[in-house]
């Protein structure tokens, strides 16, 4: 059985193939069981559902949320977190992603007041609400830095994404919203759904990385301060080496938390169906 548990769509957030095009690929790699992990966002959640019956797969419903998780020896940092097998029709659930939404777009502009301030400093053309228009016009689904770098690309301000953030997007950024662990906890379980920590050692992501390496001292933040909002784990992802894999299978079996894995898939490269969930992952998921 071949499972993935976290891929984006342009529909709904920064991947680069509509969900449409993300099942016709699932299908081509043979993959069994399948979840949509937008951005916050659930929108293309009925049209997943549908063609996962439609190929012949199994579904269950997802979503990425972004956390300010305070620790209390750090400032406050950017987690993600993975909601698992909610009712997309929930409306508590519905109601806090589109505040969600609505703040990535406040954000959005604000950071193109940011980037004008350094274009004016280097002699380039400031940004206009016409600019504005034209990177809306590329949003599927939830307004994200990564659209504000491909218009970058497309000016031919830098040469790709990378450049985008390394010489922009990191010194311009703008706060997200400020959403709890025990508020993205609550409106997951009241939608009937499960939480999971994603990619707790991803090395180039949000994540416990950015606190501290050691993953033993990692686990011990979880244990501290998440155990009680959480029900489970992204134990295999694309940015995780054995190593990190191997201890937080040991960490969940022994908090017996839900074990989960994907590729963490944006189509560039196409990663669907890489990384290796082993079948029982499937068992919490039926």
């Amino acid at each position: 059985m071949k499972i993935d548990l976290h891929i984006h769509t342009k529909t709904g957030s920064d991947g680069n193939l509509s969900v449409e095009e993300v099942f016709e690929e699932a299908r081509s790699r043979a993959i069994d069981l399948i979840s949509i992990t937008d951005h916050d966002s659930i929108d293309c959640q009925e049209s997943a559902i549908s063609l996962a019956k439609k190929h012949g797969m199994s579904y269950v419903t997802g979503v990425e949320l972004n956390v300010t998780f305070q620790y209390p020896e750090s400032k406050p940092i950017s987690l993600d977190f993975l909601g698992y097998k909610f009712d997309p029709g929930n409306s508590e659930l519905q109601r806090k992603l589109q505040i969600i939404r609505d703040h990535r777009e406040d954000r959005a502009r604000q950071i193109l007041q940011n980037l004008n301030a350094e274009f004016e400093l280097e002699g380039i053309d400031l940004f206009t609400d016409e600019d504005l228009q034209q990177i809306q016009a590329t949003v599927d689904g939830a307004f994200g830095r990564p659209h504000i770098a491909n218009y970058l690309v497309k000016k031919e301000i830098v040469s790709d994404k990378q450049e985008a953030f390394d010489k922009y997007l990191v010194q311009c950024d703008v706060p997200k919203y400020p959403l709890s662990i025990s508020e993205a906890s609550t409106i997951i379980r009241n939608a009937g759904g499960i939480l999971a920590l994603a990619h707790p050692n991803d090395p180039n992501g949000t994540s416990l990385m950015k606190v501290t390496t050691d993953l033993h001292k990692q686990s011990k933040i979880i244990e501290e301060y998440m155990l009680e909002y959480i029900d489970g784990i992204e134990c295999w992802h694309s940015r995780h080496d054995p190593d990190a894999t191997s201890h937080y299978i040991e960490f969940a079996k022994k908090n017996n938390l839900i074990m989960t894995g994907g590729s963490d898939c944006h189509q560039n490269p196409i990663l669907m169906g890489t990384v290796q969930v082993p079948e029982y992952v499937s068992n919490w998921f039926n």
